[in-house]
C-alpha cells in the first residue's frame, strides 16, 4: 500500500509540471538591463541599409561603421546616431546585456522549431544550437506582465515568412529577448516580438514587423519594407485594497472631565457624514449620612406594679 502511495504522488508531481496544454515549469529569468542600447530601435556595428518604405519607431544607431542608406524613402520616427558617444556607448552595454542572456541558467533545452507551441516564463535553449519559428509561438505571462522570456541560440535565428509571435496573458514585448550567437533572419511578412540582440548580423525581408529592437554588435542591420517599434514596458498601478469591517460595531468610552464622558460610536461601514459625538452628563452619587438613634419608649423605666 505504501509503494502504491508512493508512485502515485511521483505521478501527481510529473501531472502537474506537465499542465493541460503541454507546459513544463521552465527556469525563472532575470529581466536584461539593455542599458543605454535600450534607447535604440536599431543599432548596427559596420552598415545599415534600407529598401522601401520601412518605419523605424525610435532611434537609429551605427557604430563603429558609417554607412546608413535608404532613409530616406524609410522613415526614421527617432534620432539617427553615426559613430558618436551615444553609440559608443550603447556598443558597450549591448555587450554586457547579450553576455548577460547568454550566461543566464538554469536552462531548459527545447526542440529547435518553436511554431506552434506555447512557452511560458523562463529561460531557453536548444538541442543544435538554433531557433526556427514557422507558424505561430505563443509566449504566455500567466498573468505576470513582468513575466521575463529569454531565447538563446548558438548560431542563427530564422522565422519563416507569415510567421507570428504571439503574446497572452500579460507577456511584453520589451520583456522578450533573443541571444542570437551569429545571425537573425525574420521572414516575409512575418511579425515578431522581443529585442534581438546579435552578435553578428539581423535582416529583415520584406514586409517582416517587429515590436522590440534589432540590434547587432559587429555587422550589418538590413531592411525591406519593414516596420520596427521599440517596445516600453507599460506602467502597472497596483490596485488598491478596501477594508470594510465586518465585526461587531466598537464602543470607546473616553472620559473628558470628572463629570463628563464621551460616547464614540464606530459604525461597521464607511461613514457617509461626520461622526456625531454625543456628552451625557454623569450624576455624581453623593453619600448622605443617617442618624440613627435608639428608639425612645414613653413609659421606659415605669412598673405598673407599683
Amino acid at each position: 500500500m505504501k509503494k502504491f502511495v508512493k508512485v502515485a504522488a511521483v505521478v501527481s508531481v510529473v501531472a502537474l509540471s506537465v499542465g493541460l496544454s503541454g507546459l513544463f515549469i521552465a527556469r525563472a529569468a532575470t529581466k536584461v538591463s539593455l542599458g543605454s542600447a535600450g534607447n535604440f530601435a536599431v543599432l548596427a556595428g559596420s552598415t545599415i541599409t534600407n529598401t522601401g518604405s520601412s518605419v523605424v519607431n525610435g532611434d537609429l544607431g551605427l557604430n563603429p561603421g558609417t554607412s546608413v542608406t535608404g532613409f530616406p524613402a524609410g522613415v526614421l520616427n527617432g534620432t539617427k546616431h553615426i559613430a558618436d558617444a551615444n553609440t559608443v556607448e550603447a556598443q558597450v552595454d549591448l555587450t554586457a546585456a547579450y553576455l548577460n542572456a547568454a550566461g543566464q541558467t538554469p536552462v531548459t533545452t527545447i526542440p529547435s522549431e518553436l511554431g506552434g507551441s506555447t512557452k511560458i516564463a523562463g529561460i531557453y535553449d536548444s538541442s543544435d544550437g538554433k531557433f526556427s519559428i514557422t507558424g505561430t509561438l505563443t509566449l504566455d505571462g500567466q498573468g505576470n506582465p513582468g513575466a521575463v522570456f529569454i531565447f538563446k541560440t548558438a548560431s542563427t535565428l530564422i522565422t519563416d515568412g507569415a510567421s507570428n509571435v504571439s503574446l497572452i496573458n500579460g507577456a511584453q514585448a520589451c520583456n522578450v529577448f533573443w541571444q542570437v550567437g551569429s545571425s537573425a533572419t525574420l521572414g516575409t511578412n512575418s511579425v515578431f516580438k522581443g529585442n534581438i540582440l546579435a552578435l553578428t548580423s539581423a535582416t529583415l525581408t520584406t514586409g517582416a514587423n517587429v515590436e522590440g529592437r534589432v540590434l547587432a554588435r559587429n555587422g550589418a542591420v538590413t531592411l525591406d519594407s519593414s516596420t520596427i517599434t521599440k517596445a516600453t514596458c507599460a506602467v502597472i498601478i497596483p490596485t488598491p485594497v478596501i477594508v470594510v469591517a465586518t465585526s461587531t460595531p466598537v464602543i470607546i468610552i473616553a472620559t473628558t472631565t470628572p463629570t463628563t464622558t464621551a460616547v464614540i460610536i464606530v459604525p461597521t461601514s464607511v461613514p457617509t457624514s461626520t461622526p456625531v459625538i454625543t456628552l451625557s452628563p454623569v450624576v455624581p452619587v453623593v453619600a448622605v449620612p443617617v442618624l440613627i438613634s435608639a428608639p425612645s419608649f414613653p413609659n421606659a423605666g415605669f412598673d405598673p406594679t407599683n
